[in-house]
């Protein structure tokens, strides 16, 4: 998949990491993937707000943290399109999701609301305005997959698939969330130690996992689990970033479609 103009609702439309270093993470990431930056100024309250670019076209987004999220480790977050934030997000909190912050409007750009599921995995919903989210991916070094780590994946099943209509492919160790026919993202067993909650893990797609692992090791990045190989779908590996934040790189052997 090339260039975007919209997205689909039900799909993962933006990616954004709240970090604790922004000129930190901005080194590493840009180093990493070959991202460039734009960079807003937002304020005393927010400070910069970066765009994360490649080839000039939108991929993800950074922020410093703020004092209200003292204590929360540096994390990306993964949005889903809706047509109706407020609407999507009364149905949340029906479904006994805790919501954080809004529904609230991001100037003229769009309107949106970030949410905890009930498995404590944050979530955000977006209704797009000017801003559509990430204007490329499935391409090397943009987003290509999000993949729900769980800790009760029945639970998580019955939440999301109400909350935005996913259809579920399901297989014994995994579980696909498709918007119609279309594979979206999915879910897995959390692998995380005890005590961590659910948490939503961004792939971006790679030309050569080992070689990209290496990289990261390189400018200061850690692992979680080194390259392996997962049988028709890809080679992959899960790392962290210096200040901890974590996402995983793929050299997919099929190409996702979101």
């Amino acid at each position: 998949m090339a260039n975007l103009e919209s997205h689909e609702p039900g799909t993962f439309c933006w990616i954004e990491l709240g970090t604790s270093d922004p000129i930190a993470a901005k080194q590493y990431y840009t180093s990493l993937f070959d991202w460039t930056t734009n960079e807003n100024d937002m304020g005393p309250d927010m400070g910069i707000y970066y765009i994360f670019q490649k080839n000039g076209r939108d991929c993800a987004a950074m922020y410093k943290q703020g004092a209200d999220q003292q204590g929360v480790p540096p994390n990306w977050m993964s949005y889903v399109n809706v047509v109706n934030a407020d609407e999507s997000t009364e149905r949340a909190k029906s479904l006994g999701a805790n919501v954080m912050a809004g529904p609230f409007d991001v100037n003229d750009f769009g309107r949106m609301a970030v949410m905890m599921d009930p498995q404590g995995a944050p979530v955000s919903v977006w209704q797009a305005m000017k801003h559509i989210g990430v204007q490329v991916r499935d391409e090397a070094n943009t987003l290509c997959w999000n993949e729900l780590q769980a800790r009760d994946v029945p639970a998580a099943k019955t939440f999301y698939s109400t909350l935005f209509g996913w259809t579920l492919k399901e297989s014994p160790e995994y579980t696909e969330f498709n918007v119609g026919q279309r594979p979206i993202g999915g879910m897995m067993q959390s692998q995380a130690p005890e005590g961590v909650p659910s948490y939503w893990l961004p792939y971006f797609a790679v030309d050569d996992c080992d070689a990209m692992f290496e990289k990261s090791n390189s400018l200061g990045g850690s692992s979680i689990m080194p390259p392996s190989t997962y049988p028709g779908v890809g080679r992959f590996s899960i790392l962290t970033d210096p200040q901890g934040a974590v996402f995983a790189i793929i050299k997919l052997e099929l190409t996702q479609h979101s």
